[in-house]
């Protein structure tokens, strides 16, 4: 038997996808046209097999830093969910800070770190 999560209610939002691109690599800083919306890749955000986790939970990431937190085999599953998480965080404080968070999207927790 896997392990249960609450059923999750999934945020879809083309307007909170561009709004990720808005802003520099919350990880390393790249600034270069890469940088996307990096779902999270855990079970506690919604990820399942066939399905993404929502799109308030992801973290503004360059295509480098995204590849090594999703893929990267060079980091400890734990590295891997502490820098989303780091990055997750700043993303989520730095769109609402510049307005850029879209006001019918209540932003997600990110008081309590769920990897710990």
């Amino acid at each position: 038997m896997g392990l249960a999560f609450p059923k999750t209610a999934y945020v879809r939002s083309e307007a909170l996808m561009r709004a990720y691109r808005l802003i520099a690599c919350q990880h390393c800083g790249r600034d270069d046209g890469s940088v996307c919306g990096a779902h999270s890749n855990w079970a506690v955000h919604g990820k399942g097999k066939s399905i993404k986790a929502s799109d308030d939970r992801c973290a503004s990431l360059c295509s480098f830093c995204h590849y090594s937190i999703d893929q990267g085999k060079s980091l400890s599953e734990q590295e891997r969910k502490d820098r989303w998480w780091a990055a997750h965080v700043q993303t989520v404080h730095l769109l609402r800070a510049m307005g850029a968070w879209p006001c019918d999207i209540c932003p997600p927790d990110t008081s309590d770190n769920p990897f710990l």
